[in-house]
């Protein structure tokens, strides 16, 4: 007999319902893993020396890294655990701060919608999501919307 997973179910959001991930600190380390991991060495994320003539005056961490650092948050809070079943759709990926290193990040999530699909087992939930940083400052922000598992009827 299977486990029940730790996640919520269609039926368990509810439209403004706000949601927050755990933080994690964002390393060097991370930063130039992902450089290596991705192939982009871009200069703003990875020379020292050409990051001190930007407006940042040091490394940037790649606006995707923060993403695939939410992921992981996200897997974290135990929200998607065996009740997500895909990732349906971003829209409106947009980057308003740089994140460096130190800097320590979570993410938080809002209910805007939910609706029924044709299949009964599956529905749709949709968020507003805000990356933010240690001084509560919103560095990347989206609208992305998720299929999930319906709770499974007795």
């Amino acid at each position: 007999m299977a486990a029940e997973p730790r996640g919520k179910y269609f039926e368990d959001f509810e439209v403004g319902q706000v949601l927050e991930t755990p933080r994690r600190t964002v390393t060097n380390t991370d930063i130039v893993n992902f450089a290596c991991l991705s192939g982009d060495f871009n200069e703003v994320h990875t020379n020292w020396e050409y990051a001190k003539t930007t407006p940042f005056g040091e490394p940037i961490a790649h606006a995707p890294l923060i993403y695939a650092i939410m992921g992981g948050l996200q897997y974290a809070s135990g929200v998607n655990d065996g009740t997500l079943l895909a990732v349906i759709g971003i829209d409106e990926w947009r980057m308003m701060k740089p994140v460096k290193h130190g800097d320590t990040v979570h993410m938080r999530s809002t209910v805007l919608s939910k609706k029924e699909t044709s299949k009964p087992e599956r529905g749709v939930v949709s968020f507003k999501r805000e990356f933010v940083n240690q001084h509560d400052e919103t560095v990347q922000s989206m609208t992305a919307t998720f299929l999930y598992r319906r709770r499974p009827q007795a």
